[in-house]
């Protein structure tokens, strides 16, 4: 697979905004098969429509929480304050769905999307069942929220999951691969939206993001990334994602692809031998950032 040459890999916010949607990436504007995001902020009472065509998708609140209709099917999402205060609930969305969200005292909502052949039902996840995992150790420490990754819960081909990284932490890392089907390794489309916690006097803050590729297929990305932008990943190795000391980075994947709905990464030869270095170190204490339980302090 070959990025044409019109797509940057890096999306700032509000450069792909198709009202009411200040992020929206299809597999057509991507240049790619299957994964696809949007994101909306909504007023107080303010509400989003669409259709999901031949895309299953979800409603993930990011702010606030939001009435889902599918249909003639109605659900209620509790949401959070922000990315940083707590693990939300979240909503499945069937291809071939009229659905709208509403929310009632505002918020921002993310939809990650994936191309799918089967329709399953319309249904609620709650924060309470997400699996929390700790993932590396020191330096290497942050928290994956698996809302919807193989094993966690059912889709089709959508894998979405949260990573939230400590300020001054390395995630993604190892850096990483997905492209090639075999050995171990899933040919895996993937979207990164980033949001960055502010200083504590509301300074906004910025992140890190890299992606590189092989000698032929060639991708080079370094980019600082702030609160609402989105990165690219067609192919290559990707990582490290770098929080910036003071700023905690908060960052979505959405991951689809043609074949089994597994999530099958291979190291790259020249840093997967950092892993072994993690034995005996000791995961971050600011660990976890988030729970199900909504933290006093955002």
């Amino acid at each position: 697979m070959t990025v044409p040459a019109r797509v940057n890999p890096l999306v700032p916010r509000g450069s792909s905004a198709e009202q009411p949607f200040d992020v929206v990436v299809t597999p057509e504007r991507a240049g790619w098969g299957y994964s696809g995001l949007r994101v909306v902020d909504l007023p107080a009472g303010g509400r989003a429509r669409l259709h999901t065509g031949g895309d299953e998708m979800l409603v993930l609140p990011l702010s606030g929480g939001c009435e889902v209709t599918c249909d003639d099917e109605r659900l209620t999402l509790t949401g959070r304050r922000s990315v940083f205060s707590r693990v939300t609930d979240f909503a499945y969305l069937p291809r071939d769905a009229a659905v709208t969200v509403r929310a009632p005292v505002g918020g921002r909502f993310a939809l990650p999307s994936a191309r799918a052949d089967r329709r399953l039902p319309f249904r609620y996840g709650a924060a309470e069942d997400v699996p929390v995992e700790l993932r590396g150790a020191g330096q290497a420490s942050r928290q994956v929220n698996n809302f919807c990754t193989p094993g966690a819960f059912e889709a089709d081909r959508l894998i979405a999951c949260e990573v939230l990284t400590p300020g001054g932490n390395w995630s993604s890392y190892p850096p990483h691969k997905h492209d090639e089907a075999g050995d171990g390794e899933s040919s895996l489309e993937e979207i990164y939206y980033f949001e960055v916690a502010p200083s504590p006097s509301g300074t906004p803050g910025s992140a890190y993001q890299r992606v590189y590729g092989h000698p032929d297929r060639p991708i080079d990305v370094c980019a600082e990334v702030r609160s609402g932008d989105v990165v690219l990943i067609p192919y290559g190795w990707h990582g490290p994602s770098m929080a910036a000391p003071g700023y905690h980075l908060y960052y979505l994947n959405v991951m689809a692809g043609p074949g089994a709905r597994e999530w099958l990464v291979r190291d790259d030869p020249a840093h997967g031998w950092v892993r072994g270095t993690w034995t005996g170190q000791s995961v971050d204490p600011r660990l976890p950032l988030t729970s199900c339980s909504e933290r006093t302090r955002s």
